[in-house]
């Protein structure tokens, strides 16, 4: 099912149709954040052989940028923290862009701010 933002000409989309949209783009955000947790979790259980409370909380500090809590003593889980805060620092960011974005294509729309 493909979302289709309204064009400059066109009308807003209705109350209900921003709706379904903004519930759409924040499911899709928030399941992406739970799948990067989810692998960040079994990485930190394989390569640093935490407990799977102490690698979900390690993997969810490290995703929303609150840094480690486990000291990393193995070169494969140091190399698996890098990868993983690389990719957290674009993922994170970039779903919460994804939840947004309906609602700031509608405040665009709104103002009419062309930004062609």
């Amino acid at each position: 099912m493909a979302i289709r933002f309204e064009k400059r000409k066109q009308d807003l989309a209705s109350l209900h149709e921003f709706t379904r949209r903004m519930v759409w783009f924040v499911l899709f955000g928030f399941s992406f954040i739970a799948l990067s947790l989810w692998a960040g979790a079994i990485g930190y259980r394989h390569f640093a052989h935490l407990g799977w409370v102490d690698a979900f909380y390690n993997a969810s500090m490290i995703l929303t940028g609150m840094g480690p809590v486990a000291v990393l003593t193995s070169d494969d889980a140091k190399i698996f923290a890098t990868a993983y805060s690389i990719y957290s620092g674009v993922a994170f960011l970039t779903s919460v862009g994804v939840m947004f974005a309906p609602l700031v294509h509608r405040l665009f729309h709104r103002l009419h701010i062309d930004i062609e």
